[in-house]
């Protein structure tokens, strides 16, 4: 896809001309505007959320997952618990699974202050990928002071991972504060 930006400035530059006639200048304006239209949606899908917008994005609804295009992990230091799920592909049925496993327990992983974070395209290394160097499936867990605590090969159920989460020095100290201040969740365990 990178690639396809100078093909497009090669087209829009032999459209340019072509303009000879008045005719021919509605029509290229015409393509000029589909090609620039294209070429800014590419863009935007190859660059992906911001670090603040993923943040900003999670923050607003912490029941969904992300991309990891273009996400920086140390946004999320002190801020939130990256859940990372990796594969070679989307079709990885490790991938489909842990993937459905995730998604069911939303709920209970925003408790945790839990962000997921998906990357199935080894071809364009996102930062994630650059720093864990998963080999085919893998899911990774990162504490809230960003060091790498769990890396595993095979899927974990929700009741697994939050045990796992909810038995950490850091969520430990969180449901402590919570519970003084009055403000833990019901249903979340200590």
């Amino acid at each position: 896809m990178k690639n396809l930006a100078p093909s497009l400035f090669k087209a829009l530059e032999f459209v340019a001309l072509l303009l000879i006639s008045q005719d021919m200048k509605n029509i290229a304006r015409l393509v000029l505007a589909a090609a620039l239209a294209a070429m800014a949606s590419l863009t935007s899908a190859q660059t992906g959320p911001t670090p603040v917008d993923a943040l900003s994005a999670w923050q607003a609804d912490r029941e969904q997952m992300f991309d990891a295009a273009g996400i920086d992990l140390a946004t999320f230091v002190w801020v939130a618990r990256p859940v990372l799920l990796f594969a070679d592909s989307p079709a990885d049925p490790q991938y489909q699974r842990q993937f459905e496993f995730l998604r069911a327990g939303l709920r209970e992983l925003a408790e945790r202050d839990v962000i997921v974070i998906t990357d199935t395209d080894p071809a364009h290394p996102s930062p994630a990928r650059a720093k864990l160097h998963p080999h085919g499936f893998m899911l990774a867990l990162i504490d809230k002071d960003g060091r790498v605590v769990l890396r595993k090969p095979a899927p974990w159920d929700i009741r697994e991972l939050t045990r796992w989460i909810d038995k950490s020095p850091t969520r430990e100290q969180e449901v402590r504060e919570r519970r003084a201040a009055g403000t833990l969740v019901p249903g979340v365990s200590d």
